[in-house]
C-alpha cells in the first residue's frame, strides 16, 4: 500500500485479497479494517467486488492463525514506521526553532 499527500491510497491486489480472505474466514469487516489500517467502507467494497468476481481470484482456502498474525504485524509495523517518521520530522522542526 502507498499513499501520496493529497491522493487516494493505492493498495496491491495481494493486500486486498488478504484482507478479504480474513473477512471471509469469519472476522468482522470493522475489526479487519482496523487491523489492516484501512477504512471499513473500503474493505466492504472489496468484499462485495470479491463476491461478484471483480476483485480477482480470491483463494477460498482458510487462512491460518500464523497468517493472520503476520498480516496484523505487517499493518502494525507500517503504522509504527509512519509514526516514527512523523516524530523525526517534528523533532527536526522544533530543533531548528531553538537554534
Amino acid at each position: 500500500m502507498s499513499k501520496v499527500a493529497g491522493k487516494r491510497a493505492l493498495y496491491t491486489l495481494e493486500f486486498k485479497q488478504e484482507a478479504v480472505r480474513v473477512v471471509q474466514s469469519g472476522r468482522s469487516c470493522v475489526s479487519v479494517a482496523k487491523e489492516f489500517g484501512i477504512a471499513s467502507q473500503t474493505l466492504d467494497s472489496w468484499v462485495r467486488l470479491s463476491r461478484d468476481g471483480k476483485l480477482g481470484a480470491v483463494n477460498s482456502k482458510p487462512i491460518t492463525a500464523e497468517q493472520m498474525e503476520l498480516s496484523r504485524l505487517r499493518a502494525e509495523n507500517a503504522r509504527l514506521k509512519m509514526e516514527r517518521d512523523i516524530l523525526k520530522k517534528a523533532t527536526a522542526y522544533f530543533a531548528r526553532e531553538h537554534v
